[in-house]
């Protein structure tokens, strides 16, 4: 009777192990990013993402709705006379993967950098793994897209409506079961 409950002990433990290891995320996609009519804060644009791709989790699609200062802000990470920076600073976001699993993320930071000579933008954004369902119930950790954006619609005040958006999510998930990645 002891050596079972040894055997079981032992099993409970490496199971439980399985479940809390660190996952480190790679993942590349390509989609769009488009402004949205919905409000998540004054002083804010809002953006919608919907992207697809796939990396170590599989196949995903990710659709995200995050706000953006209105107001083009100070930085030395972005500057030069044809340059915009917008700081993020608040959204969230559902990844859907092949397998029918959801990963859900609230965006903790970031910035949209606009290369007006250029004509295209860098954006990165922070998030928190906030949970899921299947077998991201219970997930967390962190990821940081890193994406560049090229405008394709305008509006009539010559803003952009309509970009692609292309790029690479990277980080750590906590609490999927190893066996059950991709």
């Amino acid at each position: 009777m002891k050596h079972i409950a040894t055997v079981a002990l032992m099993l409970s433990l490496g199971v439980a192990g399985v479940y809390a290891q660190q996952r480190p995320v790679k993942m590349t996609f390509s989609g769009t990013l488009e402004t949205s009519t919905t409000n998540l804060q004054p002083g804010t644009n809002t953006d919608q993402e919907n992207l697809a791709g796939n990396g170590t989790l599989g196949s995903f699609t990710f659709r995200e709705l995050h706000a953006d200062i209105a107001s083009p802000q100070p930085s030395s990470a972005c500057s030069g006379p044809t340059h915009l920076y917008f700081p993020t600073v608040t959204g969230g976001g559902v990844f859907r993967l092949q397998d029918g699993g959801l990963l859900t993320v609230k965006v903790t930071g970031g910035a949209i950098c606009i290369d007006l000579a250029a004509g295209m933008a860098h954006l990165t954004e922070t998030y928190q793994i906030t949970g899921g369902t299947g077998r991201f119930k219970g997930a967390s950790g962190a990821l940081t897209l890193t994406a560049t954006l090229i405008p394709v619609v305008f509006n009539a005040s010559n803003g952009v409506v309509l970009a692609t958006i292309t790029g690479e999510f990277e980080g750590t998930v906590l609490g999927v079961a190893t066996g059950e990645d991709h």
